[in-house]
């Protein structure tokens, strides 16, 4: 039902009428300095692939890479641990995995979930007239390179870990009570990136309105300053010229508008008219949540960057 075709979240495939099944996998370089941390965010970034399609996760299989030599193996432990406790936490069962002896540590996981075929939400739903909703702020991007570097403070890099470990299921949920068919959770390629890919599958402009998107304390700061992942040019040649962002926009908010997140909130394509109550619902989670921007009619880039 969801293949490779629209770069969605996870792939569908459906056994019978009632039932399909969600599959998606994840894993990345550590982010945050602590090992079982690295491990929850890891795993939650891996399960809300399943969520953003409106989906419930069930198993998972651990991907591994870690080297032989030269670290030690409690560092692994912890991580898997960390793992292992957030999948505990959401109800997934851990049926096994892989790993292999590799110099750079990578951790993540395949999950494997659920969904009614009449519920699925996808990146090719959005509608011209509906509202752009972003569950969670951006900026953990830079966040994690200042870490590396030394550069953000402990309070800044306390408040990018709690919202990596703020789950999607909340957003799952609230997008079944309310048929919302058009979503997807931003992740590395940012939120143009992935704003580009539900514009580009739903074949409409999506108009960001950059002073609406909530941004993590610190991210400004540390975006002037320099502390950008190779993934802000990576991003921004992912979507080309297919972009038209005003002048106006601070230099600084573009960077973090190209900026990876990791287990970044949920991008939610819905009609005005509805927009309201589910805003309403995801607040008791999502604190940050906010209408960020508008779908159009497709017009000349499927993006569009301004306050207008």
């Amino acid at each position: 039902m969801v293949g490779f075709d629209t770069a969605d979240d996870a792939g569908v495939y459906r056994l019978r009428d009632d039932l399909a099944i969600v599959q998606t996998v994840d894993f990345f370089t550590p982010i945050v300095d602590d090992p079982f941390v690295y491990g929850q965010i890891a795993a939650l970034n891996s399960i809300n692939d399943v969520w953003a399609m409106a989906g419930t996760p069930l198993t998972a299989l651990a991907i591994t890479c870690f080297p032989k030599k030269g670290v030690d193996p409690a560092i692994l432990g912890e991580i898997m641990r960390g793992g292992m406790e957030t999948l505990n936490k959401y109800g997934v069962t851990l049926l096994g995995g892989h790993s292999v002896d590799n110099e750079q540590i990578m951790f993540g996981y395949a999950v494997t979930g659920v969904i009614h075929p009449a519920n699925i939400a996808t990146n090719a739903g959005a509608r011209a007239g509906d509202v752009i909703i972003l569950t969670k702020p951006i900026g953990t991007g830079v966040i994690s390179t200042g870490i590396k570097f030394e550069k953000t403070i402990a309070e800044v890099a306390a408040a990018s870990v709690a919202t990596m470990l703020t789950p999607g299921r909340y957003a799952a949920e609230a997008m079944r009570e309310f048929g919302v068919s058009g979503a997807t959770d931003v992740t590395g390629f940012a939120l143009l990136g992935h704003a580009w890919e539900l514009a580009c599958a739903s074949k409409v402009t999506i108009l960001i309105e950059p002073a609406s998107v909530p941004i993590l304390d610190g991210a400004m700061e540390l975006a002037a300053a320099g502390m950008l992942t190779s993934a802000d040019k990576t991003n921004r040649e992912y979507i080309g010229a297919d972009i038209e962002i005003s002048e106006s926009v601070d230099e600084n908010l573009v960077k973090l508008l190209f900026d990876p997140q990791t287990a970044g909130g949920m991008l939610i394509s819905i009609s005005p008219d509805h927009a309201g109550d589910l805003l309403v619902r995801l607040r008791e989670n999502y604190p940050q949540v906010a209408i960020i921007g508008r779908v159009l009619e497709r017009g000349e880039h499927s993006i569009v960057v301004n306050s207008a």
